[in-house]
């Protein structure tokens, strides 16, 4: 499995949540929903990386982004992005889950936050 984060503070994260157990490719940001540029970001170098990864035995590839607007916006570019290196290498794009945080109240979930709770549920 390879994670694809926006930044070396996310991949730390990752890290010490002790859970996840595969390569990390740090993205370098996100995209900026005021002009829409992904100039700064390594998309290059991650799709350059992709047929060694394929012959390697990747299997999925997991974006973990900022659960905010433009963490949402560079997903769906990186996803679109990844959808012909997947079907040519025959690998699977995810997206972690999201939802309501543990001790958070529904009331005051905003409508993104319980959509995205329906939608991962288990």
């Amino acid at each position: 499995m390879l994670a694809v984060v926006a930044t070396d503070t996310d991949l730390d994260a990752l890290e010490r949540s002790g859970t996840f157990r595969g390569n990390y490719f740090v993205l370098g940001g996100t995209i900026s929903l005021a002009s829409e540029k992904a100039n700064n970001l390594r998309l290059r170098e991650l799709l350059a990386s992709l047929v060694g990864r394929a012959k390697n035995g990747l299997k999925e590839i997991i974006i973990a982004f900022p659960a905010n607007p433009e963490g949402d916006y560079t997903a769906l570019h990186v996803r679109e992005e990844l959808a012909q290196y997947a079907t040519e290498h025959s690998f699977i794009v995810s997206t972690l889950g999201r939802g309501l945080s543990t001790g958070s109240e529904i009331e005051y979930a905003d409508p993104d936050t319980i959509r995205a709770a329906l939608a991962s549920r288990k």
